[in-house]
Formats: C-alpha cells, structure tokens, sequence
C-alpha cells in the first residue's frame, strides 16, 4: 500500500472515531422555551409531585403542572404585553365580566385565566393527609348534598356524566349552601357569579397515564387526595366574602 494510501486510511479512521467521540447534540431533545414574564405566576406545589400516589402518579402531577398550568400561565402574560388592564384587575372581576373584554382576546382569556383559576384551586384543595370533612363542612354537606356518602356518589356521578373535556365542582354561596355543578373545558363558576369550594379536574391529562379511560375509577381514587382542612378554610372564606379563587 502507497503511503498516500496508508495516511488516507489513518486520517478516514481518525475522523470516524472523532465522530464517534464528539457529543451528539443533535440528538439532544430542546430545551423548553422559557415563559414570557409577566404578571401572573405559576402557583408551586406544596407537596412533592409524588405525594398524591397510587391515587396520582408523580409523573402526571409533574406534567399537569409543569405543562399546562404552566401553559395558561405563559398564555396570560403573553395577553397581558398588550393588554396590561388585565394585570390591574382581580381575576374574579375579569373572569365574571368576560364581556367587558375585546372581542379579539375574550375567547383566550375565558380559556387561559379560567384554567388559571381552577388549577389554582385544584393544588391548593388537594395534599397527603387530607383527614375527613368535619365541623361547619361536614355540617354543610348534611344538610345540602345529603351527607358525605351521597354528596361523593352524586359528585363522581356529575363528574362522570361530563361530556368531553371540563370540571365537577361544589360550588359554595355567600350564605354557605352548598351545590354541586360541572362546567366545559375551564369554565369557572366564577363566570356566574359564583365561588368554587373545591373541584375535580376531568381533563384525560389529569388521569390518563395511570387510568387510561377509566374516569369513573380516577374519580373515586381521587378522594384520597382531598385536603379538608384547606376546603375548611374556603368554606370559611366564602361565607365571609373574602374567597377568591
């Protein structure tokens, strides 16, 4: 073999394991794109993503949070660069006078600040160790869902019969009665005039790694995951008016 031949074949070899070395960056999956800044904020969690399991897996929290809360939050501030009145506002009195908005940025607010809303409430009425219902709540639930074991049969029942994407709520009136209602995609009672105590998210992505189309199964698993000290405190809330979302 020529030497030209022997230096072709070494310098080929010598490439081929560069190559082989060199970090494969085009390989790599992206990283996110970063969420615009902005006025609104993504509520942390104040458990580990792995706190609600077997009933939600770590892996569906981290997605349900991290993503599409995340997503509605992202959305807000993208609205709120051209739309700062948004900022100025509560988000009570936005979402109960969508009306009041463009027409050009209604539909998104109503969408992006609703799932804003109802995830905020979704995280905060749901922890490890969320004991029974009891006192005033207990008292409440008697008396307008009749009792604890109806109130859940009937409240799955609601959630189950939801057509599509949405929500199954108690919703809770200034002078404490109780009433259990369901909204399309995030709709919020907030629209009608109304506070949320607590509510079910029946998204497929608030269940679906682990309970494929069994709605009915996540449903009941999902009293495991209530947090009633913190629905005592909003039931509190409600009724002296200060209950916001």
């Amino acid at each position: 073999m020529s030497s030209l031949s022997r230096r072709h074949l070494f310098g080929a070899a010598a490439a081929i394991i560069a190559t082989a070395a060199a970090p494969r960056v085009f390989a790599q999956a992206p990283a996110p794109a970063a969420a615009p800044a902005g006025p609104f904020g993504l509520p942390p969690l104040n458990y580990p993503f792995s706190a609600l399991e077997p009933h939600i897996d770590a892996k569906t929290m981290e997605i349900h949070h991290d993503r599409h809360h995340a997503a509605y939050v992202a959305n807000l501030n993208a609205i709120a660069k051209a739309n700062p009145q948004l900022a100025t506002s509560a988000v009570p009195d936005v979402l109960g006078n969508l009306n009041a908005l463009n027409d050009d940025i209604k539909f998104a607010v109503r969408n992006n600040l609703g799932g804003h809303a109802n995830h905020t409430m979704f995280w905060e009425i749901m922890g490890p160790n969320g004991g029974k219902p009891e006192g005033e709540v207990l008292a409440a639930i008697d008396r307008d869902l009749g009792g604890l074991e109806k109130f859940q049969t009937d409240f799955n029942a609601a959630g189950g019969r939801q057509f599509g994407s949405g929500w199954v709520f108690v919703t809770v009136a200034k002078d404490g009665k109780l009433a259990i209602e369901t909204r399309p995609n995030q709709d919020s009672p907030i629209m009608d005039g109304k506070r949320a105590l607590l509510g079910n998210d029946v998204w497929e992505h608030a269940y679906y790694l682990n309970y494929q189309n069994r709605r009915a199964d996540y449903l009941k698993a999902w009293w495991n995951t209530v947090n009633w000290s913190k629905i005592a405190e909003r039931y509190a809330a409600a009724k002296s008016g200060t209950l916001g979302i």
